[in-house]
């Protein structure tokens, strides 16, 4: 294929039905007997067949789906992607009865893959990550979030955004970085929060968005990490750079970290199990994105849910994501995350669906852009051999990705 031809040129996509994803269209965006125009790698038709304009009709590719159906590529919209060694001990303490926050403190935890990380050139990181890249992208992923966090100090952490970075030129994805240095205290700034912002967080901040490597600021607002004020000097940092901020928030405890993010106009506020009604309706007020992450919860053996109905009696808007990390959910697949979304949180299909498509490029900023199947869009299409929508979400362990079109192109599974 030549890859330059085709994104310059023009794509058809017939006989198929549509999952768009568009909510002035009812639940889903469903269009039956749909057809998909692309030209110059941008969508410039998406409906019903019948009303595709005469001009589109002919294109200088035309592809018989045969019924499939076809959906918006997936977004996962919070990951750690970028990442050295493994936590396989640290779950096996947790089978034994040892807690996420008696690990952490006893020197495992994210401090522990701080070591793994800290060891690895740009280039081996990159190495590390492009097989759990390429797991996302057989599904039908064509956008990722990426977040420093394993460095925790200056080098480091542009080390690892340097390394995300680079999987964009490598493979054909989106990627978005999260700058995420107030995630641990390392072990010599320990008891000292405030210095650590000072002397690492901040000035590291600075030069990665200096280096254009940084697209949102992230941060961890927990007791065995950042407090509400602490991130509070961060977020203001990234304001004075007009950076977008997400967080961290209500995994362990409340805080009140969701509510900071809102008061920021947080692009979005992510795990929340022990968020209240009124974090969710800040939230909502805020346009702040409820990022709910069911593999750390399923990994970490929790029982205390998100706020699901909190959430949807505020209509905060709900994404979901792997957060692929090594310690508390080594995940790369956003279909088995829609299935545990719907099993163990109760999310219906459209909040599945959703939550990987349209919310997810919301949570990132990006909405204007991917996420829903309208012209204007980039042409960010997945096919897929199912009958129904719903077989996306309850099969475990199947994959029925068809065909990957990313800005354009397209890519057979």
């Amino acid at each position: 294929m030549n890859r330059n031809a085709d994104m310059e040129g023009s794509s058809l996509w017939r006989n198929v039905r549509l999952a768009t994803l568009r909510e002035d269209l009812g639940p889903l965006g469903v269009i039956e007997k749909g057809a998909v125009a692309v030209r110059g790698g941008r969508i410039v038709y998406a409906g019903a067949a019948g009303d595709l304009p005469s001009d589109l009709s002919s294109a200088d590719q035309v592809i018989d789906c045969e019924g499939r159906w076809m959906t918006p590529t997936l977004i996962d919209c919070h990951t750690h992607l970028v990442h050295g060694g493994n936590r396989a001990r640290e779950f096996q303490l947790r089978l034994e009865g040892a807690t996420y926050e008696e690990i952490a403190r006893a020197g495992g935890g994210i401090v522990s893959t701080v070591q793994a990380t800290n060891a690895l050139s740009v280039e081996e990181l990159v190495a590390a990550a492009l097989p759990r890249l390429d797991a996302l992208l057989l599904e039908g992923v064509s956008t990722v979030e990426v977040k420093s966090g394993y460095g925790l100090n200056i080098d480091a952490e542009l080390k690892m955004l340097r390394a995300a970075r680079q999987l964009e030129r490598l493979r054909p994805v989106r990627i978005l970085t999260s700058y995420l240095a107030a995630h641990a205290t390392p072990p010599e700034y320990k008891g000292r929060n405030a210095h650590y912002i000072a002397d690492v967080v901040l000035p590291g901040l600075s030069r990665a968005h200096a280096e254009g490597l940084v697209d949102a600021v992230d941060g961890f607002c927990e007791g065995i990490a950042f407090s509400p004020a602490e991130m509070a000097r961060v977020f203001d940092g990234a304001r004075a750079l007009g950076l977008p901020v997400k967080l961290h928030a209500e995994q362990l405890s409340n805080l009140g970290g969701a509510k900071l993010a809102a008061s920021y106009g947080a692009l979005s506020a992510d795990h929340l199990e022990y968020l209240d009604a009124d974090g969710a309706a800040a939230m909502a007020k805020a346009g702040t994105v409820a990022v709910l992450l069911p593999g750390a919860f399923y990994t970490l053996r929790e029982t205390q849910l998100p706020p699901v109905e909190a959430l949807r009696a505020a209509q905060t808007r709900i994404a979901i994501a792997t957060d692929c990390n090594p310690g508390t959910s080594p995940l790369t697949s956003l279909l088995l995350t829609m299935n545990m979304s719907a099993t163990l949180s109760r999310l219906t299909l459209e909040e599945c669906l959703a939550g990987v498509t349209r919310e997810a490029a919301r949570a990132l900023g990006i909405l204007q852009e991917t996420g829903t199947l309208e012209a204007g869009k980039s042409a960010d299409l997945a096919v897929w051999n199912i009958e129904a929508p719903a077989e996306l979400i309850y099969r475990i362990g199947f994959n029925p990705l068809s065909e990957r079109v990313f800005k354009g192109e397209r890519i057979a599974r």
